[in-house]
């Protein structure tokens, strides 16, 4: 069963200033099967990080549609939708306060409980609950990833958007990552789509590669 679908999808940016247009995406089509982790390549500029914003509706397409699970993502709620698909960036974000206040930050925004209590989803990314009360803007990068990851689990995605996770990371840091991830998709049936730059990083958790 196909997770996406994307059909003839355009994205296209126009200067506010003076009125010019850039095709940053043209007649993109792809299947992206549940469960499974597709990477995403391509150089600089290709429109990778675009079209991961798009999946989420960080921005619009400006032609064809997407489906998820069959269904029009324009159709449906943004908030319940930016639930299901999470997204994490390259950078580690977290906001001053402890782990356990940036796990939750997202469920108690919305009023509902996690999908695992905290220490449960920080030993889901491969951290001990005993660093629930410590400041997270003090971690490690590896550790500071590993929160943001968690902290996005806690919303109990179907779908994760990796934006270059780990290309800020040491070579350690990023396969503990990289193993997580993995894990996540085949224990859990979690659909990962994942953008980087390393073409040993595809070989390494890819189920399939696309390029743009």
């Amino acid at each position: 069963m196909n997770k996406y679908i994307l059909e003839h999808v355009g994205y296209t940016v126009t200067d506010p200033q003076t009125g010019a247009s850039r095709e940053i995406l043209s007649d993109i089509n792809l299947a992206i099967p549940e469960g499974q982790v597709l990477t995403i390549t391509g150089p600089s500029g290709s429109g990778k990080s675009s079209l991961l914003s798009l999946l989420n509706m960080m921005r619009d397409v400006t032609s064809g549609r997407i489906l998820l699970d069959q269904e029009d993502i324009r159709k449906l709620d943004v908030l319940d939708l930016r639930r299901r698909v999470g997204i994490v960036f390259q950078k580690p974000y977290l906001f001053r306060g402890t782990v356990e206040y940036n796990i939750l930050l997202g469920p108690r925004l919305r009023g509902t409980e996690p999908s695992l209590p905290p220490g449960q989803l920080l030993e889901r990314v491969g951290l001990s609950s005993s660093i629930l009360q410590q400041e997270a803007t003090r971690l490690f990068g590896g550790e500071q990833q590993r929160v943001t990851l968690a902290r996005t689990l806690a919303n109990g995605p179907e779908v994760l958007l990796l934006d270059e996770v780990t290309a800020s990371l040491d070579a350690d840091s990023a396969l503990i990552i990289e193993g997580l991830v993995r894990d996540l998709s085949q224990k859990h049936k979690i659909t990962v789509i994942w953008v980087t730059h390393d073409p040993e990083q595809v070989v390494r958790v890819g189920d399939k590669n696309v390029m743009l």
